[in-house]
């Protein structure tokens, strides 16, 4: 996308003034969507970006521009303007650029590009018309389908070899969300999104009119849901997306990005009991065609399967460069960024907590009364203290082992380190859940994972009084 001689002068110019690290990324996107709104088309788009980003690294610090003019002219400017940000002598010259080949594990012979919108739009007044037919109340539905397609090339140096490397990253997504009114003026709504990192046939197979019935089921269900209790509880939480909850109270907690600057729970907690001994968890990148798999990582680095919990122990941190050097660990395979725009940092990819010998229904039958957790809605953590609260989203009483009525307005509230501590049953039925996470490098495709688990004890709140 640009050329290696090109790459050579911009590298060496940023390396001019001291900097011990410099790299370009240079990225193509391709996004289309479709959204339907009661079986119609309510917009089609497709959209193309193009631009590059250069970082410079010195030690700590870190210093990072981007343009969509990639021009010489432009190029060579903004890395003399970052290289301005130091004012020693140059370290490294660069001699050469070598390229570094990748085998990518997410192979897609279908690609989602090349679908033409009419068969995206028939899949979605499928979904639409099975939504529909669940009960007069489903009062509108939002049925959309978006992909994306990036090619992206990284030059990278810290010696005098650099290094080009040349990736390719692809991604869809289905969406529907079925809105339910009440007699009483009340509205309600349930929604499923699937996502992968995969081609048309994947979406074909899923099983989308199941999951679009089950999207007005929830709203239809939560219409005549009474108020969740409040109190402390044991609770259940559903395998799946039921993992948003592990990621965001305790999954960027173990970023390098919060452990480095000591702005975390758990800086100070490699080779600790953080969790409960039934507990292993990891970040893993390598899974083929997962939502959050990728080949290599946004600096180049391939990517891993790494254990951040074993047996209740801390075992290891999401590590990209930058926040490696100051940990003094070397980075792993977890540096992620939105797009060219933003600097990358260590990221969760596909995060989840590993299978136990549970039978998950088991775990329900052994629990007399408390919540069942199936999905969560919002929620917020202070990766500081590990304090979050959580609503959820679709929620049940359990009552002498079975799941019995619905309840809305549940709310979890309490610390990454609490409910890892009171984790006490773990099933064997491990799922992954889609979503798109949030932080300083934009906005980036994850997984959420774990199987069915019980909390022992965790704050749940609402207005539905005593839980009896």
């Amino acid at each position: 996308m640009i050329s290696k001689s090109l790459a050579l002068k911009v590298l060496n110019e940023c390396l001019s003034t001291g900097g011990d690290y410099a790299e370009i990324y240079v990225e193509e996107t391709t996004n289309q969507s479709v959204e339907l709104e009661n079986g119609k088309v309510n917009s089609s788009n497709e959209s193309k970006t193009y631009g590059v980003g250069i970082r410079i690294l010195n030690e700590f610090k870190s210093v990072y521009g981007y343009t969509s003019d990639t021009t010489q002219t432009s190029l060579m400017n903004l890395a003399h303007s970052l290289a301005a940000s130091y004012s020693g002598i140059r370290k490294i010259t660069v001699e050469k650029i070598a390229k570094k080949r990748v085998n990518n594990i997410n192979k897609i012979d279908d690609h989602l590009i090349d679908v033409p919108v009419e068969e995206k739009i028939a899949l979605l007044k499928e979904c639409t018309a099975e939504a529909q037919s669940v009960d007069p109340r489903i009062v509108r539905v939002m049925a959309s389908f978006g992909n994306s397609h990036r090619n992206w090339e990284l030059f990278n140096a810290e010696g005098p070899v650099a290094s080009q490397i040349v990736n390719t990253e692809e991604r869809g997504r289905l969406y529907v969300a079925a809105l339910a009114a009440g007699e009483d003026g009340k509205i309600e709504t349930g929604g499923v999104a699937p996502g992968r990192s995969d081609g048309w046939h994947w979406f074909k197979e899923l099983d989308y009119k199941a999951k679009s019935r089950r999207a007005a089921e929830v709203a239809i269900q939560n219409l005549s849901a009474g108020e969740c209790p409040s109190g402390v509880y044991p609770v259940v939480i559903t395998n799946g997306w039921g993992g948003v909850l592990f990621h965001e109270a305790c999954g960027h907690p173990l970023e390098a990005s919060a452990t480095a600057k000591k702005q975390s729970v758990f800086s100070e907690s490699i080779g600790k009991q953080i969790a409960s001994k039934l507990v292993t968890a990891y970040d893993d990148g390598t899974i083929p065609n997962e939502w959050g798999s990728n080949s290599i990582d946004s600096e180049g680095v391939k990517t891993h399967k790494n254990c951040l919990i074993k047996n209740g122990i801390c075992t290891g941190f999401m590590v990209d460069r930058l926040n490696g050097r100051r940990l003094g660990m070397e980075p792993n395979g977890t540096c992620r960024r939105e797009s060219y725009k933003y600097a990358p940092t260590s990221r969760m990819s596909n995060t989840y907590i590993a299978a136990g010998k549970d039978d998950p229904e088991q775990i329900v039958k052994d629990t007399k009364l408390g919540i069942y957790v199936n999905n969560f809605g919002g929620g917020s953590v202070n990766p500081m203290t590990g304090e979050f609260n959580f609503s959820a989203s679709e929620a049940y009483i359990i009552r002498d082992g079975k799941i019995c009525e619905p309840v809305r307005g549940c709310t979890l509230i309490g610390s990454g380190s609490e409910v890892l501590m009171n984790i006490d049953r773990v099933g064997n039925d491990v799922d992954l859940g889609q979503g798109n996470c949030g932080a300083s490098s934009g906005m980036v495709p994850v997984n959420v994972g774990q199987p069915t688990l019980r909390i022992s004890a965790i704050t749940v709140g609402g207005r539905g009084g005593k839980l009896e």
